[in-house]
């Protein structure tokens, strides 16, 4: 009999703030669709390239925290190490730092993004739904 794993989706902060409201919503979110969540919480961009690696998800979720340099560097490390890796990015993110991360190819979810959009946007990244 054949198991079908579950998506496996990894979840970082990409700063040093104490805002965990939005990225756990997003967790529990994720886990009651049906993915299995990878929460490795706040670590430095090599810290989370390395995890991307070694945990082998099927999508890496960034929450922003603040500097979106620190964003682009963690996308442009990610995309050199697994460039067939989907990123998607969710946050307090100002609209011109939203176009230059979607200039990248990453989907962005803003404050406000309702928790079905990210659900649908992430088995349509990992290849679950359509």
């Amino acid at each position: 009999m054949q198991i079908e794993k579950p998506a496996r989706i990894l979840l970082a902060k990409t700063g040093l703030d104490g805002h965990w409201r939005g990225v756990s919503l997003v967790a529990r979110c994720l886990r009651d669709a049906g993915f299995e969540v990878i929460m490795i919480g706040m670590l430095q961009p090599e810290e989370i390239f390395q995890a991307a690696i070694d945990e082998d998800p099927d999508l890496v979720g960034l929450s922003v925290g603040g500097h979106v340099d620190v964003v682009l560097r963690i996308i442009d490390g990610l995309t050199s190490e697994r460039p067939e890796l989907p990123i998607f990015v969710g946050g307090a993110i100002a609209p011109w730092a939203k176009r230059k991360i979607e200039e990248q190819g990453v989907e962005v979810y803003p404050p406000g993004s309702s928790l079905d959009d990210i659900a649908e946007a992430a088995g349509r990244l990992t290849g679950v739904m359509g």
